[in-house]
């Protein structure tokens, strides 16, 4: 930590390793995006909440699809298929989730599902069966958005708790 000047004989600091002040923001630095990563696992949780009740009122405030898109798009899928996507898809996300879980990342990978569960919405919208379809990708979308905002809160809030016994310990 200190070099030896050779002429004086006198110690002074080595200046590739920081001082407790710059070690002290690091650690306040992380502190914050740990609590960041927090808030942004919320945010997707209200972003679903409100694309879920856009599809609860059956998109009313797009305009109806026409012939002629419909006719460009092509068929929809058959329902049969959305839906047992739809179980592929949750069993996945589930599944990839409770890896992370035990790998103790901190990253939410919130914007994927909400994008894959909005697609599952327009996809039954497109075919007409919004309304008998709506509960399933709810449901799914709460599990599956819930068990990651679960996740990145426990990875985060052992992190902070570790991080606040670090910064206890670095002096001002």
């Amino acid at each position: 930590m200190f070099l030896r000047r050779q002429q004086k004989q006198q110690l002074i600091p080595d200046e590739s390793e920081p001082g407790p002040g710059s070690r002290r923001q690091e650690i306040l630095q992380r502190i914050r995006d740990l609590r960041q990563q927090m808030r942004y696992s919320k945010i997707w949780m209200v972003l679903f909440f409100l694309v879920s009740i856009a599809a609860a009122v059956n998109f009313r405030f797009l305009p109806p699809i026409s012939e002629d898109i419909k006719s460009f798009l092509g068929a929809s899928p058959p329902p049969a298929l959305i839906s047992i996507a739809l179980i592929v898809y949750a069993f996945s996300a589930l599944f990839l989730i409770l890896g992370r879980m035990n790998a103790g990342s901190t990253n939410f990978r919130g914007w994927s599902h909400l994008g894959y569960l909005t697609a599952f919405y327009l996809f039954y919208y497109y075919c007409g069966l919004l309304r008998d379809n709506f509960w399933p990708v709810f449901i799914a979308g709460l599990t599956i958005l819930g068990l990651e905002d679960y996740r990145v809160w426990s990875v985060c809030s052992e992190a902070i708790k570790k991080e606040e016994e670090i910064l206890s310990v670095v002096k001002k």
